[in-house]
């Protein structure tokens, strides 16, 4: 019989789900903030929502699994409990609330920088710019330049926040249903 040695015994099929759910979640809602705010058309917003919640997902998914083996035995046995059995310690309540604003944060950024870098690569370095632009628009381009950098940086805040929003009061009803 194959025996293959890196596969883990025991899926969590539940996080797996829950991590598809809130991506169905958050992609539409940042999807409509990039759209109404930074003004791209609505397959462009798409497609960024996109590529901004799949890479911070699967970013996010790699340092925790770079992380897990550096814990202590304590909060390993309270991630088996959370993922599994969907229980809760007690003790560690707070430090998840911490947890959650480091991934807030750290989500944020990875988004930002996504979004920045596909921005970059998607347009266009090789057209030339005329040179007969006088110095004060010179000036008025710059402005707008980190105008529109704070805007992104903005808008994904937004987003994010909504998205991170949306997916907590998911929980909470799933909690109280469940």
């Amino acid at each position: 019989m194959l025996d293959f040695p890196l596969l883990p015994k025991v899926l969590p099929l539940g996080a797996i789900l829950f991590s598809f759910l809130f991506l169905l979640i958050s992609i539409p809602l940042e999807a409509y903030i990039l759209n109404s705010i930074l003004k791209f058309d609505k397959k462009t917003s798409s497609f960024y929502a996109i590529c901004m919640n799949l890479f911070s997902n699967v970013i996010g998914w790699a340092i925790f699994f770079l992380i897990e083996p550096l814990l202590s035995i304590r909060l390993r046995t309270g991630i088996i409990n959370l993922m599994f059995f969907n229980q809760i310690s007690p003790t560690l309540f707070n430090l998840l609330i911490l947890i959650a604003f480091i991934v807030f944060f750290g989500t944020f950024l990875v988004k930002s920088l996504v979004l920045r870098v596909a921005l970059i690569s998607l347009t266009d370095f090789w057209q030339k710019q005329p040179d007969s632009t006088p110095q004060k628009f010179y000036s008025r381009r710059d402005f707008k330049r980190k105008l529109q950098t704070k805007n992104i940086f903005t808008s994904v805040l937004i987003a994010n926040a909504l998205s991170y929003t949306a997916v907590v009061l998911v929980l909470f009803l799933i909690l109280r249903i469940v």
